[in-house]
């Protein structure tokens, strides 16, 4: 055991600044944070060796102290000393009382803080994606996408900070008028997950700041730097801009201070991302204090291939579908079904394309590198043992699926799997790795049948030029998924469109279209301006 997790074990028995400094001089050496090569880190986004976890317009922390590892390497990147449960109660307080000078601010200017936002993530774009790349372990492009994709979403919400409305409706009562008016809900308590640090709280904390809402934000505990570097950025134009920093308060934390925020009365809104098994904990946990929950979960996502479909688009699509993020993304394809006509040209095409991917294997700080590693350990041994259940129960790799030994990190081979039924228990569940179960259809009929069929219902696509199955697909009978494509793969959603699944996927829409409208309460108003008081449906109480 090392010197820092010795005294990890016992920091209740240090003060906060004593604590600090034998954190800064006895296990700072050797961190990536002070590697030359790494000097953004500290001059770009203000990191250090040790790092307070906890902002509710001031840092501090006083819980545990965990280290950030690099998925490529296993090298720690630095320190970061946790919240703990009286830390996360400091940042609701902070919170609400912040609460009540934001929601006098109107929408419009609201808007105008989030541009700000969006700005001040722009200039920090290469930096804050290279630490993404870094602390989640996705390729650059991937990372610094996920931060622009903050910065697509404070556009939009920009924008929508002049448009949201409500309804003037008809009243059926002479010299009556219905109206529905939108309110923000409050403090709203946003946990996120590791495969998306930055972007998936950007979806929340854009809209939900222009609607009027503090917010906790309680990232993953295994990417905090991303936290801390984001909250950074965001707290810098809050003070900038004379207002309160607990706006936008963080807190670092364990199990502990999820399970607080879930049952915490005080947070009306619960926005989670995560596992459907842990998702189900919090939704009962807020569903039973009557809260509102904003689930994005689990997905075990099917491309259905038609006889018609352009196999080179289908190949093509796949690749970056099934092994981009190194299988880590929630709408990462699981499952190809492919009808029987073309089953060996699109399998022997998919096999060729891998063979040119693994060489591309590498750092993902590296440039022409297309697949980085898994996320930690615990994902590297959830692969190991899907695959040897998929062999077990008759399934053949016919690519992959082994662990890459010859160097650091958590890296291994993208793994095509056939010969299993579709009602497999291994394919029927979602495993977090770069794992594609190939199976087999004799129609589109059965290829829906088989999509349809698993637990989650997030994201789908059908390759076809046939016109009638497209509009079946995207009917009732059809895909029975929150996102529905036509000839495109399962992943890459834009922000403009509610991002969200059915099922066990959670039910709960971010991002574009209406989704502004799970951050707000709306009330139904009925105005008399006239003399008379007559009562609805012509009811007589006289």
């Amino acid at each position: 055991m090392s010197i820092t997790f010795r005294l990890a074990r016992n920091f209740k028995s240090f003060d906060r600044l004593t604590r600090f400094h034998l954190y800064r001089t006895m296990s700072s050496q050797g961190f990536l944070v002070d590697h030359p090569r790494y000097a953004f880190l500290k001059e770009d986004l203000g990191l250090e060796s040790f790092n307070q976890g906890v902002y509710n317009g001031k840092w501090f922390a006083n819980g545990m102290v965990v280290q950030s590892v690099s998925p490529a390497t296993g090298e720690v990147i630095a320190e970061v000393s946790q919240g703990n449960v009286d830390d996360y109660d400091a940042c609701v307080v902070e919170a609400r009382k912040a609460w009540s000078t934001w929601a006098d601010v109107p929408a419009p200017k609201r808007g105008e803080i989030v541009r700000q936002i969006g700005v001040a993530l722009r200039e920090k774009l290469e930096p804050l994606g290279k630490l993404v790349s870094m602390e989640m372990g996705k390729i650059l492009p991937e990372g610094v996408g996920e931060v622009q994709e903050y910065v697509d979403i404070c556009d939009y919400a920009v924008g929508l900070s002049r448009m949201f409305e409500g309804k003037v409706i008809p009243s059926e009562r002479p010299n009556h008028t219905l109206l529905e008016m939108w309110n923000p809900l409050g403090t709203i308590g946003i946990i996120s997950a590791f495969n998306f640090p930055v972007a998936v709280y950007g979806w929340n904390n854009a809209l939900s700041m222009i609607c009027g809402n503090t917010m906790i934000w309680k990232g993953a505990p295994s990417t905090p730097l991303c936290s801390i570097a984001t909250t950074k950025i965001v707290a810098q134009v809050l003070e900038k801009n004379n207002l309160p920093g607990a706006i936008c308060s963080l807190i670092c934390g364990g199990a502990d201070v999820g399970s607080a925020m879930a049952n915490d009365p005080r947070l009306p809104l619960i926005s989670f991302t995560g596992s459907t098994k842990v998702g189900k904990q919090v939704a009962v946990a807020v569903q039973s204090r009557f809260g509102r929950n904003l689930l994005e979960l689990g997905g075990n996502n099917a491309i259905l291939v038609d006889e018609s479909a352009p196999i080179d688009l289908v190949i093509r699509a796949s690749v970056f579908s099934c092994a981009g993020t190194s299988g880590q993304r929630c709408t990462t394809t699981r499952r190809l079904i492919l009808h029987d006509k073309v089953y060996d040209t699109v399998l022997a095409g998919l096999v060729k394309a891998y063979e040119q991917l693994l060489p591309r294997m590498g750092d993902p700080l590296e440039s022409g590198v297309l697949l980085g590693p898994l996320h930690n350990q615990a994902a590297v041994d959830s692969f190991t043992a899907t695959i040897k259940e998929a062999e077990a129960l008759g399934g053949h790799v016919v690519f992959g699926g082994k662990v890459m030994t010859d160097r650091p990190g958590f890296f291994v081979q993208p793994t095509i799997i056939t010969g299993l039924k579709p009602t497999a228990s291994v394919v029927m569940s979602e495993c977090f790795a770069p794992i594609l179960y190939v199976l087999k259809c004799q129609d589109m009929d059965e290829a829906m049948a088989i999509n349809n069929s698993v637990d989650q219902g997030l994201s789908s696509s059908m390759f076809t030029q046939n016109l009638g199955q497209i509009f079946k697909w995207l009917g009732p009978k059809g895909s029975d998924c929150g996102i529905v494509n036509v000839n495109i793969g399962t992943s890459g959603a834009e922000i403009g469109g509610a991002f969200g699944g059915e099922k066990h996927t959670g039910g709960g829409r971010e991002s574009g279209s209406d989704s502004w409208k799970q951050y707000m309460r709306r009330s139904t108003c009925t105005i008399n301006y006239g003399k008379d008081l007559p009562l609805a449906q012509g009811i007589k109480f006289e």
